[in-house]
């Protein structure tokens, strides 16, 4: 696995975890803000060829 790889795994697990965080705490904003992240993250993943499956959401 090279670094973009594993670095981009690495911040989508971190991205669903504090997603996950947010909606337990009912933070509408913080969890709107952590989904849009996500979504730019598996955007990113998926124009290099990188395999996401979900760890945390």
């Amino acid at each position: 696995m090279d670094a973009f790889t594993a670095g981009i795994l690495q911040r989508i697990k971190i991205t669903e975890s504090e997603l996950h965080r947010a909606r337990e705490a009912g933070d509408v904003f913080g969890a709107d803000v952590e989904q849009a992240e996500l979504e730019d993250l598996r955007r990113l993943a998926a124009e290099h060829g990188v395999h996401v499956e979900s760890c945390a959401a």
